[in-house]
């Protein structure tokens, strides 16, 4: 009878085990296979925490809107915001993609004739000598460009609808948000309501903090790089440093993407100029990766420098880009839960540390 009692209960464990196996396989198998709109969803919370505060403030501030009529009035005004700077953006390289073609014929002149920095670089490595020894071959790779030029528009295509939809779930997010919380709140004890409330407010400030530590290192990328090329004489050095500081927004790689257009943009100045560009680029890129990353970060996440350097590292191996951008909020909220987890069960710690059975201070070594 024992013996069928025991037989029962590890079978009933083993059907357990074995059913949430098939679980985490199945939710993980689903996360796969949705892992675009997954990405969306985070993105658009993202959003939709850095701009609450802003809707809760205006709300507050003026009495008689109402949530829905704030939550516009801010994603107008954000709207707005990114609208003027694709158009001080796109507006100046819209035209100097005119200038560039019109000078594209020039060029080709000064590169076959081997003048210029371009044509003083073709000559000597013999750039001339290798198209036309290879031009059978060039012909190919271009007729080959169809299929990729086709993905390109198809993803393009998606970005499209992807910045749609992450614009339309982030502003339900701002607009339910309340409904949400005090949903939520509802369905726990008041203690325990009250802990999730100060643990989720402090997540949030801590996302608002990622994303003004991130746009301060942005700006600081974009003067440096302005001074450098205008030293230099590069034109549409204002254009290429706010490039520079948008695709500075990526942590750790954006400064090498940043790089490759100034750096390009530099030797159609002099070769001279396009390696003091280079330069400046190598040694900045390890001091905002070591430095001011760190430092930045810490005090605006409240995260020590070693560990939004690790957190950062982490992200990029298991999630590329998407990984880069989220490591150092996702490390932020970590902390927060697991110091309130501490906090909750253990006890904080002592001020002054003891050793020992009968707990005698701890000698000061400093």
């Amino acid at each position: 009878m024992v013996n069928t009692v025991d037989n029962r209960t590890v079978a009933r464990y083993t059907l357990v085990v074995i059913g949430l196996v098939l679980a985490t396989l199945l939710v993980i198998g689903l996360a796969y296979e949705t892992r675009r709109v997954l990405t969306w969803i985070v993105i658009a919370a993202f959003f939709a925490v850095a701009l609450h505060p802003a809707v809760t403030w205006l709300e507050r501030r003026a009495g008689w809107l109402k949530r829905w009529l704030a939550t516009l009035i801010v994603y107008l005004v954000a709207v707005a915001v990114i609208a003027g700077l694709i158009t001080i953006f796109v507006v100046p390289l819209a035209r100097q993609a005119t200038q560039f073609a019109d000078r594209v014929p020039e060029m080709i002149a000064d590169v076959q004739a081997g003048r210029g920095p371009i044509g003083g670089l073709a000559e000597r490595f013999h750039v001339i000598a290798y198209i036309q020894s290879h031009s059978t071959q060039i012909r190919g790779y271009v007729s080959d460009l169809g299929a990729p030029t086709l993905a390109f528009v198809r993803s393009a295509a998606t970005g499209v609808a992807g910045v749609a939809t992450i614009f339309v779930l982030s502003y339900l997010m701002v607009l339910e948000a309340p409904k949400v919380i005090k949903g939520v709140l509802a369905l726990l004890i008041e203690q325990r309501a009250a802990r999730v409330q100060r643990v989720g407010q402090d997540c949030a400030r801590t996302i608002t903090g990622y994303i003004s530590g991130n746009l301060l290192i942005s700006l600081i990328c974009g003067l440096l790089t302005f001074a450098v090329l205008a030293i230099m004489g590069v034109p549409f050095a204002g254009l290429i440093a706010l490039a520079v500081g948008v695709l500075d927004l990526i942590p750790m790689i954006g400064a090498t993407l940043g790089a490759v257009v100034a750096i390009v943009a530099a030797l159609t100045e002099s070769v001279t100029a396009a390696i003091v560009v280079a330069v400046f680029f190598v040694v900045y890129q390890q001091l905002e990766n070591h430095l001011l990353q760190p430092l930045i970060f810490s005090r605006t996440v409240q995260l020590n420098p070693l560990t939004v350097l690790l957190s950062i590292l982490i992200g990029v191996e298991l999630a590329g880009i998407l990984g880069t951008l989220l490591a150092i909020p996702v490390a932020g909220i970590l902390q927060i839960v697991i110091r309130d987890i501490w906090d909750t069960r253990q006890g904080r710690l002592k001020s002054q540390p003891t050793v020992g059975n009968d707990e005698e201070p701890m000698p000061d070594t400093a």
